[in-house]
């Protein structure tokens, strides 16, 4: 019997001008596609010209800068459209998607597909369900009393994952869904039996609880920061009347 984490996956991972899910743009993202542990991986990459100045720290981080986005990225619109119906065509095909930290770039993706297209991943995905395997949520609930940060790079390093290009796209897809394998095979006993469907219930719910504990932690140290429970979507903000 082949389980979950040893069959067909696929990761989705963007790199963007911000954190702000709400206001930042896409400028590149990949997904990659394996069908069985081991095997030739699939990827498919997009690079964006956002329309808007890509900030100093963003391109720090990811090294896209204006002038190589202008001369080499398309346009928004057409991009975001891709990007949901590949994600589209993972979910119809019933292959979990793998996310880290899944409301940041899922959500981001959603804004987009809102200010370009004016539609939503909802609306993309039609009658497919939609299957997120997040590792950084399931690292965090199998393993939460352990200390120290859950970054891609951290949980990596943890779980012996290589990950040769952090902040590329397409690197950080192939260590997140190989990260997901290696969890999967850490704690077989209490994964094993249950389906990414069923994982994907559970995850909505374990967000939940963490959110709960760092907000609860947040006011205890004095943050008014606020820590949003959704997972692995967050709702659209309340149109302004």
């Amino acid at each position: 019997m082949t389980h979950w984490y040893e069959g067909p996956l696929a990761a989705f991972d963007t790199e963007t001008t911000g954190v702000d899910v709400e206001e930042d743009r896409i400028v590149s993202a990949a997904l990659v596609v394996q069908d069985t542990a081991g095997g030739r991986a699939r990827v498919t990459r997009w690079l964006v010209n956002p329309g808007i100045p890509v900030p100093a720290g963003a391109t720090g981080i990811h090294g896209l800068t204006d002038e190589y986005l202008q001369r080499n990225g398309r346009w928004p619109a057409p991009v975001v459209e891709e990007i949901a119906r590949a994600l589209a065509e993972q979910c119809a095909a019933a292959r979990p998607l793998v996310v880290m930290n899944a409301p940041f770039d899922l959500t981001l993706l959603d804004r987009e597909l809102k200010r370009h297209r004016a539609s939503s991943l909802a609306g993309y995905l039609q009658n497919a369900a939609l299957c997120v395997l997040d590792p950084r949520v399931l690292d965090k609930h199998l393993d939460r009393y352990r200390k120290g940060r859950r970054t891609l790079t951290d949980l990596c390093e943890l779980y012996g994952v290589a990950l040769d290009g952090a902040h590329d796209a397409a690197d950080d897809a192939t260590a997140s869904l190989e990260l997901v394998r290696a969890v999967g095979r850490r704690f077989a006993s209490r994964l094993e039996r249950l389906t990414p469907p069923e994982l994907h219930t559970l995850q909505a719910v374990w967000h939940a609880a963490q959110a709960r504990g760092l907000q609860a932690w947040f006011a205890k140290n004095g943050t008014t920061e606020a820590v949003d429970p959704a997972w692995p979507l967050r709702p659209a903000l309340p149109t302004a009347a």
